[in-house]
């Protein structure tokens, strides 16, 4: 490896694969635990009756952890309300959120037809969080500090090296080894950090790409997983363990980290899983009995798509006329199964109970 400074664009970042054995005795025995936790939560999202119903919420949850570590904070509450609401988007770390979403979204629509993860995609993914046109980092200057405002990284300079690293990554990361694609998919995610390609927006595009990477690999059919929670949580873990593989070569510690990660959050989203579908069975039932006459499967359904819903929602789906679902709303509210609140001059349901899982950290 050569000799890394932290304040001198690291051009010799060293390409993919490391030379370094990485399938030690105890990263073996981990991989084992972290592949059985998220073969376990593959199983209980594709055993659901609609394992896409969901999606919307746990992508936005994500898309939320994922933006709190950027600093872009907003609450759970404002978050579903922009997404609902006919009314103009206003808060700022809402519309950034909604854009980190659609830009997963695409990532998981483009990986359907290619099955492949370029850095195209890459850039693709960038600017759709972003919102803009910009492409690969072609300013020198870039550095990376700490919160003291001292440099820490220096990543890679000028243009042609930044894609030579970028091809280098894509080539590691669709080629068929025998890697275990777990391990392969931390040495993928700190080699992106490390190239830092773009100007802004690396941090969110990494942690999209390992959904993306999950859902390649067939580890995850439903991408259905908050892994920036956990990164949040252990945030200067985190980038000690990056910045550790950059300076001692230390990639036993960084992959430990990062199957913990794995283990840990698939193991919570059963947990979370397992408590949003007794919700939906207990009002389900509770719907059933009190409001016999407004019962279907697919208002269950709708009530439980997003914490927030209205009468649009109902009408799309075929339930009725604006002023017939606009009753069974009204309904619902007046047997304390959801709270109304008012956006602008339209009205928004809140199933409250679900949002109340939602909060738990």
């Amino acid at each position: 490896m050569s000799p890394f400074k932290k304040d001198i664009p690291y051009n010799e970042l060293p390409l993919l694969p490391p030379k370094n054995n990485l399938e030690t005795t105890k990263i073996l025995r981990k991989t084992i635990t972290a592949s059985r936790a998220l073969a376990n939560l593959n199983g209980a999202i594709i055993n659901l009756p609609n394992p896409q119903l969901f999606l919307d919420t746990i992508h936005l949850q994500e898309a939320k952890a994922s933006s709190e570590i950027e600093n872009i904070i907003t609450t759970n509450d404002e978050l579903y309300k922009s997404i609902v609401a006919d009314k103009k988007v206003e808060d700022s770390a809402a519309k950034e959120i909604i854009s980190y979403k659609e830009a997963l979204w695409h990532g998981l629509k483009q990986l359907e037809s290619t099955s492949f993860i370029t850095g195209n995609l890459c850039i693709e993914i960038m600017q759709r969080i972003r919102r803009n046109t910009s492409g690969i980092r072609t300013t020198p200057g870039t550095t990376l500090t700490n919160e003291k405002g001292e440099v820490i990284y220096t990543p890679p300079s000028g243009e042609n090296v930044i894609r030579k690293k970028l091809d280098n990554l894509e080539l590691f990361i669709n080629e068929d080894d025998a890697l275990d694609p777990l391990i392969k998919m931390a040495l993928m995610h700190y080699q992106f950090e490390a190239i830092h390609p773009f100007s802004d927006g690396n941090g969110r595009t990494g942690r999209i790409l390992l959904l993306l990477y999950l859902k390649m690999e067939r580890l995850l059919d439903v991408p259905a997983i908050y892994l920036s929670e956990y990164i949040i949580k252990n945030k200067s873990e985190y980038y000690k363990r990056l910045i550790s593989v950059t300076e001692k070569e230390d990639w036993e510690s960084w992959i430990m980290f990062m199957l913990d990660m794995i283990e840990s959050t698939s193991q919570k989203g059963i947990t979370r899983l397992k408590e949003i579908t007794e919700l939906m069975q207990i009002m389900s039932d509770e719907i059933k009995t009190k409001l016999p006459k407004i019962y279907s499967k697919d208002l269950i359904e709708i009530i439980f798509k997003l914490p927030y819903t209205k009468r649009q929602y109902l009408v799309d789906e075929g339930l009725g006329t604006r002023k017939t679902v606009g009753n069974y709303l009204m309904a619902l509210e007046n047997k304390e199964f959801l709270r109304s609140i008012k956006v602008g001059k339209e009205k928004l349901y809140l199933n409250y109970r679900l949002m109340e899982i939602l909060e738990k950290n």
